[in-house]
């Protein structure tokens, strides 16, 4: 399916552009999961409500630089931001 929609020029743009968002939400899950940690405990971490981190793990929230560092901190991680041309 994924392969079928890709050939519309638009929606392979639109997929490509998400490409960042959810290596991030990836990582994010996989750091929260090596740590031990449930949804609820990073939220504690970092003074927020679970629900945040569910909306953040799912694409549907979008972060601000603050946010992240907070994240990153909770895991023990740090943030590295590049921009790079096309």
């Amino acid at each position: 399916m994924r392969a079928k929609l890709l050939q519309d020029k638009k929606t392979k743009r639109a997929y490509e552009d998400l490409k960042p968002q959810f290596a991030f939400v990836r990582m994010v899950i996989q750091k929260r999961i090596e740590r031990g940690l449930t949804q609820k405990d990073l939220a504690k971490r970092i003074g927020t409500k679970q629900s945040a981190i569910s909306r953040l793990e799912s694409g549907t929230y979008n972060p601000t630089l603050s946010f992240i560092g907070k994240v990153a901190n909770a895991l023990n991680a740090s943030v590295a931001i590049s921009l790079k041309g096309k």
